[in-house]
């Protein structure tokens, strides 16, 4: 038989059971259901607690010294991974922005990754471009349709004014 452990919860066996009701992330419900159990006097031994959580002592350990040092909120807290760092840094976002808003525009997202390649100094995958620019950014590649180096201004400017904008309803 294991020596008994002594911890003091601070929160009341209502408190626990209604955050244990109302809780929502399996890892936070079993960290609930054993401080319940602790203050309600059901289980007397760490060993006992991993048998009905099918958790390692070590857990519990881990887990009721977490509780010890910062209490309730800081057992309960979901601790994030930060992810990997960008491929694009914020500058390079902002100057490619700009470029697209320009009239010019882009031909080909290849020619985005050269773009930044030349004028940014970043070696960025051709599928991290588009994702960035057609989904992130919401912009489609424009480039102006070719026009004939025959065609007359005046015509085409003439033929805009006259011609009647026939509108579907």
């Amino acid at each position: 038989m294991s020596r008994p452990f002594k911890i003091e919860i601070a929160e009341s066996e209502a408190e626990l059971k209604k955050r244990l009701q109302t809780a929502n992330v399996g890892n936070q419900k079993e960290k609930l259901m054993m401080l319940w159990w602790i203050k309600s006097g059901q289980v007397h031994e760490q060993q006992e607690i991993g048998k009905r959580l099918a958790l390692d002592t070590s857990t519990v350990t881990r887990w009721l010294q977490r509780y010890r040092v910062g209490g309730l909120d800081e057992l309960l807290e979901i601790k994030k991974a930060p992810g990997a760092k960008r491929k694009i840094d914020e500058v390079a976002i902002a100057a490619l922005t700009e470029e697209l808003k320009t009239g010019k525009g882009f031909s080909s997202y290849g020619a985005i990754v050269e773009w930044l390649k030349k004028e940014q100094g970043l070696e960025v995958e051709y599928a991290t471009v588009y994702a960035l620019v057609r989904y992130k950014l919401g912009a489609k590649l424009k480039v102006p349709r070719p026009q004939s180096h025959k065609q007359d201004e005046k015509l085409v400017s003439e033929f805009k004014k006259n011609s009647v904008s026939l509108s579907r309803g």
